[in-house]
């Protein structure tokens, strides 16, 4: 079995990046199947509890209310709506429900709400995951108290490119909140997003962070950025594909026992590219039409991918 480090250097990553793809492919294979059913996929549902209207000036996304995307701001929605959200989830197969809201952190009288939904949830027999950015001692407290299972906070990029995505919070104020959730003893789900006009040296220094955290995250979801009209980075040069198979291969030889996540910006993939993720480590997906606000391919199609690559999902 592969040893867990700690301890990566941005070169080594960088070398492994850079290595021949087939090398790179052969690697994370040897190193997934040593760890996991390397034909099996773990499925989670995200529903947007709460959409628009964040104070945030992240430069990717729909629902600041800095960026002019003409995405209507939404109340927090009913306890009773989340608990049909996620029971028509568990029928479709997904076995995690993450709950997402758009805010810099959560205040006191939505709060008391979102406790209430872990525990309806949970009720169902799901994994519960959020995402409510930014949390305090007491808050991550209560929500271990409530039974939440997962705490979702994304590290975006690399520290020397956090600055051309986001000026509101800090990079260590996303390390700070990581470090809460895992003195608390929840379960971390923390990634990044690639293709925002970062480099390759970028992709890596994003990586080595995660990999380097006390604790390698549970769950590492991989995004590719979902060009949305109105912010900042809609106009930035596409990804090359296969960039983006790279950093999950990599993502699993650094992280062999996380859950590494094909995220945000799957419409955009063929089957083929999916393939060629699963291939390289990734073994968890969302599941259902919509990530927050960008589309998300169906529940439907996922089953027939997976019949034609011989996966099933773990319940």
């Amino acid at each position: 079995m592969t040893d867990l480090r700690y301890d990566w250097g941005h070169e080594e990553i960088m070398a492994l990046m850079e290595l021949p793809f087939s090398d790179l492919m052969f690697q994370a294979q040897n190193i997934h199947r040593q760890h996991f059913d390397a034909n099996a996929v773990q499925v989670s549902t995200l529903l947007s509890i709460k959409t628009g209207g964040c104070s945030e000036d992240c430069g990717y996304c729909s629902q600041s209310a800095r960026n002019k995307t003409g995405l209507e701001r939404e109340r927090l929605l009913p306890i009773d709506e989340v608990v049909q959200q996620a029971q028509a989830a568990k029928s479709k197969g997904a076995s995690r429900f993450c709950m997402g809201a758009a805010w810099r952190s959560p205040k006191e009288k939505d709060f008391v709400h979102v406790l209430q939904m872990v525990d309806e949830v949970r009720k169902l027999g799901m994994e519960t995951c959020m995402t409510l950015g930014m949390l305090d001692d007491d808050q991550v407290q209560r929500l271990q108290q409530a039974g939440l299972d997962y705490y979702n906070h994304n590290l975006d990029t690399s520290p020397e490119y956090y600055g051309e995505v986001i000026s509101t919070r800090t990079y260590q104020d996303r390390l700070d909140t990581l470090e809460r959730v895992r003195q608390a003893g929840m379960n971390v789900c923390s990634g990044g997003i690639v293709g925002m006009g970062e480099s390759r040296a970028d992709r890596a220094s994003l990586l080595q962070q995660l990999a380097n955290l006390s604790m390698h995250p549970e769950s590492v979801p991989v995004n590719m950025l979902v060009k949305v009209e109105g912010t900042p980075l809609s106009d930035v040069e596409d990804l090359d594909p296969l960039e983006f198979v790279r950093t999950i291969a990599v993502a699993r030889i650094l992280m062999p026992q996380s859950m590494v996540r094909l995220s945000a910006g799957r419409t955009d993939m063929n089957d083929e590219l999916q393939a060629l993720c699963f291939l390289a480590g990734a073994n968890s997906i969302f599941y259902g039409e919509r990530l927050l606000t960008t589309d998300n391919p169906d529940a439907d199609h996922d089953r027939r991918l997976f019949e034609r690559l011989g996966i099933h999902t773990l319940q």
